[in-house]
């Protein structure tokens, strides 16, 4: 018992624990409760997800290195099939998740990742976990999604339900294909234009608006559902800031004739400025400490000691997000950067209407 109380405080680990060993198929599918598998066929797999190994896990370190006494001559040539570029026979993979365990091809791998490759051909197999936690239900509903659109890339959402959202836009963009005239069209073949036509054009602009930095637990394919799903479904209250409406029409297959129209290193910027001043009340013997911690933040473009009603004239320009109004935007940057300073009494803001301005 001591020792183990020693070995934690000294935050050592179990060998189960070790992190000098690559992760157990079986106890990782055990603790999941990962039984029931499906055939995901053969493609490319990034090394950096292969995690562990289905029966030689014992064999290599956590960076898939063979332990020196199982350094072989069979190891030797895959190194040096890899290095000139020879075809090897893909390696089979059981799948939980986004990790990967190797059931046949411990070596190549192994020498793939010596030499510094970043993925490898294989055939897989996935375990798919039935334990009804938030994170597994949306995986299943990820890997449905998946299956369901064949598409090649992964589109990763942190909410339950919204991968049906997509499903349903994809319906609807299959019918709007249907009655152009194009023929019949499959729903994977719709999959994959909604995908190159309508989702990539909008996450581009949803990625050049720097967004994601508002939402830091979220993914683009997150943001993409929130302003796909307000901007085009029918009967929804919106509650961002007009603006995005002259950026984005309130109809998909709007947006996607608007997109098939322009560049995409041209697709517009969902960043503007938004002036705005303000006149601050503040104590006479804290002016000149306020007006230089004014100067100091980077919104603030011009700070004025004036005579008057006020006592400082401070010119800022902020960022728009285009999911918040510009009210809103100018009230939260004057409450949490100007009212909690020590000395100021009160502020008044003026958004300017029309602009004339002499260079």
């Amino acid at each position: 018992m001591k020792n183990s109380l020693f070995d934690k405080l000294m935050g050592r680990r179990s060998k189960k624990d070790s992190p000098d060993r690559v992760k157990s198929f079986t106890a990782d599918q055990k603790e999941e409760a990962a039984f029931d598998s499906v055939d995901r066929g053969t493609r490319r797999v990034p090394l950096e997800q292969i995690v562990g190994s289905v029966g030689r896990y014992k064999d290599f370190d956590s960076q898939f290195k063979p332990r020196q006494h199982l350094a072989t001559e069979r190891y030797t040539a895959i190194k040096s099939a890899l290095r000139e570029g020879r075809s090897l026979p893909p390696v089979k993979l059981y799948q939980i998740k986004d990790k990967f365990y190797v059931l046949d091809g411990n070596h190549r791998i192994a020498a793939a990742k010596e030499l510094g490759h970043d993925d490898i051909r294989a055939s897989i197999l996935e375990f798919v976990p039935s334990r009804k936690t938030l994170e597994n239900v949306i995986y299943q509903q990820r890997s449905r999604f998946s299956k369901q659109t064949n598409l090649p890339y992964s589109i990763t959402l942190t909410e339950v339900g919204k991968y049906d959202w997509l499903i349903e836009q994809i319906e609807q963009h299959r019918s709007y294909l249907l009655k152009s005239g194009t023929g019949d069209v499959l729903f994977a073949e719709a999959a994959a234009d909604w995908y190159e036509t309508i989702y990539k054009p909008l996450v581009a602009i949803i990625r050049k608006g720097n967004l994601l930095r508002l939402f830091p637990n979220r993914t683009l394919d997150d943001l993409y559902a929130y302003i796909s799903y307000h901007q085009w479904e029918q009967g929804k209250k919106r509650k961002y800031g007009i603006g995005i409406d002259r950026l984005i029409p309130n109809n998909m297959e709007a947006f996607r004739e608007k997109m098939a129209t322009t560049c995409k290193d041209d697709y517009p910027e969902m960043l503007r400025a938004i002036t705005a001043f303000v006149l601050m009340k503040v104590k006479g013997r804290d002016e000149s400490l306020i007006m230089d911690r004014l100067y100091a933040l980077k919104e603030v473009q011009e700070v004025h000691s004036i005579h008057g009603d006020a006592d400082v004239l401070i010119k800022i320009v902020l960022t728009r997000d285009l999911l918040s109004s510009d009210a809103e935007i100018i009230s939260d940057f004057v409450h949490d950067q100007f009212r909690q300073m020590d000395g100021v009494v009160s502020t008044q803001t003026l958004i300017p209407g029309r602009s004339m301005i002499k260079e």
